[in-house]
Order: C-alpha cells, then structure tokens, then sequence
C-alpha cells in the first residue's frame, strides 16, 4: 500500500501563490497517474488535477491556467503549485494514486479575502 504524506498548505490572500508538494512510499509510484484532489467544508472531495506517469498534466476547469501540476519519479513526489488563489479554494488538499484506496492527511490552504 502506498503512503503518502502531503505538504505545503497554509493561509494565504486572495491573489497568492501556495506550492503543495506530495511525498510518496513505495517503489511503484512512477506507474501511477497522481492526482491532487480537495474537500471542503461541508462539500464533497472534489479533483482538481493530475499528472499522467509521463508527466502529462490534467486539470479541471477550475484549475487551469492558475495550478501547475508536476512530479519526479526519481523522488517519489508530486508537486501543486497554485497561484491567483481564490477564497473558493479553501480546502484540504490530497494526492492520490489512481486505481489505489491509499490518502494521506491532507493539508489545509487556506485563502482569505
């Protein structure tokens, strides 16, 4: 079973940048698309990118052109870099291996107006 441990949240204004980074276990990381998803109050775990093993990158509407998604194989980790952040994009963030149960913690952002 993967591990993952994520990072990188905090609180931030409207407009700012915050870079999440994920930190995987586990010598099959580099065959697994990774996602970044979020969950806030009260709503639903929602995705929000992912980045194929190739490193092809996927995005929902949302998230385009603002989030940077990326990974190194070599290190086992998957980054989020968020800019033009909104109060909508406060949240829990997660990484989450594709076709796996495994989660970590998350870690909050939070974006004030």
């Amino acid at each position: 079973q993967v591990q993952l441990v994520e990072s990188g949240g905090g609180l931030v204004q409207a407009g700012g940048s915050l870079r999440l980074s994920c930190a995987a276990s586990g010598r099959t990381f580099s065959r697994y698309v990774m996602g970044w998803f979020r969950q806030a109050p009260g709503k639903e775990r929602e995705w929000v990118a992912s980045v194929t093993s190739g490193g092809w990158p996927l995005y929902t509407e949302s998230a385009k052109g603002r989030f940077t998604i990326s990974r190194d194989n070599a290190k086992n980790t998957v980054t989020l870099q968020m800019g033009w952040l909104r109060p909508e994009d406060t949240a829990v963030y997660y990484c989450h291996p594709s076709r796996t149960t495994a989660w970590g913690r998350g870690t909050q952002v939070t974006v004030s107006s």
